[in-house]
């Protein structure tokens, strides 16, 4: 029996990859109303459990794809790459009211200022901080700061050390996280409770799946604005990190 249900997740391993995220995300909502009660959301501990289920998978093949190097969860590599990701990206987009989205207006532009440099800044002084001096690693692990997504396309644009972009990746991951469980827990107290302040707390956090998991556990309506900014904040610094990031951190460091 065993034998013919791993043929068929070897056959169809996309649709398998569905199902086991399917049952993990089942789990992590259940898990999120009866322990937190609530106020965490269940995203956010899907996350978590996702990078321990990594980390295990990685440690029993020896691979580098984490549960991907399995055979019969080879679909999660697919299912989790950039194409899908993207996919769900735009669609989400589809969801804003335009009207809604022009009145953020020059506060959305300052938002996704100030949510690429301020963390770009502490990323890297954190950098600098635990010993790393040259411009490509400063600025990679500066980037990871802004999203997990920035990071690695910083640092494979710069030639960055594998190990200098897995550090930028933990930091992006780290902050979506933290992003993910703070926004119910601060909600009320900034005034988190229309599109307007959802697209400018999008910009200033810029993790998309942080500020959707954390919006969605605040008020679902809000999650297209927050990812709306949080995804052109992503694109910024994509297209700044390696460039105008970078030569300024070069220029500084030499």
């Amino acid at each position: 029996m065993w034998h013919g249900l791993e043929h068929v997740f070897v056959e169809q391993s996309l649709v398998a990859a569905f199902a086991v995220v399917g049952a993990l995300i089942l789990v992590s909502n259940v898990a999120a109303r009866r322990l937190t009660n609530g106020r965490v959301h269940g995203s956010a501990i899907a996350i978590v459990l996702g990078l321990v289920l990594a980390y295990l998978g990685g440690v029993l093949t020896g691979g580098k794809k984490g549960l991907a190097d399995i055979p019969a969860l080879a679909g999660i590599g697919l299912m989790g790459g950039a194409m899908l990701r993207d996919f769900a990206i735009v669609a989400t987009a589809f969801e804003v009211d335009v009207i809604e989205a022009r009145r953020a207006g020059l506060v959305g532009v300052l938002a996704l200022a100030l949510g690429t440099l301020l963390p770009f800044l502490v990323g890297t002084l954190t950098a600098v901080a635990f010993g790393y001096h040259d411009a490509v690693s400063i600025t990679t692990i500066g980037a990871g700061a802004i999203t997990y997504i920035v990071g690695p396309v910083t640092g494979a644009a710069l030639g960055a050390d594998s190990t200098v972009m897995a550090l930028s990746i933990a930091t992006g991951v780290t902050k979506a996280v933290g992003v993910m469980v703070g926004t119910p827990l601060v909600a009320k107290l900034i005034g988190l409770d229309n599109p307007r302040s959802a697209m400018a707390y999008g910009g200033l956090m810029g993790t998309v799946s942080g500020v959707a998991g954390g919006l969605a556990a605040t008020d679902p309506k809000l999650v297209p604005y927050g990812a709306l900014t949080a995804t052109f904040h992503t694109g910024i610094g994509c297209l700044v990190g390696p460039s105008v990031l970078f030569l300024t951190v070069r220029a500084i460091v030499g």
